[in-house]
């Protein structure tokens, strides 16, 4: 707890680990629900399709971007 406190060590990094798992969730139960979904025929299966696999993707393009931010102004304030 002093660590956190003295910003000796940072509580960033975990905490976009668990927005990361966050997103990575919704993006697979979307992605199953759309393809469990008897409307929308080929459209949901391949929206499903999409969720599924490119969904994950850029959750963690989007959480390292974050990082990267993060990382960035962590120098400047150096």
């Amino acid at each position: 707890m002093r660590e956190y406190l003295s910003f000796e060590r940072f509580l960033t990094p975990r905490l976009i680990q668990i927005v990361f798992w966050m997103g990575v969730g919704v993006s697979v139960i979307r992605g199953i629900t759309m393809l469990a979904s008897k409307f929308g025929g080929a459209a949901a299966i391949i929206n499903g399709l999409i969720w599924l696999f490119v969904g994950p993707v850029v959750v963690r393009v989007l959480c390292e971007v974050i990082m990267a931010i993060f990382s960035m102004a962590g120098r400047d304030s150096e």
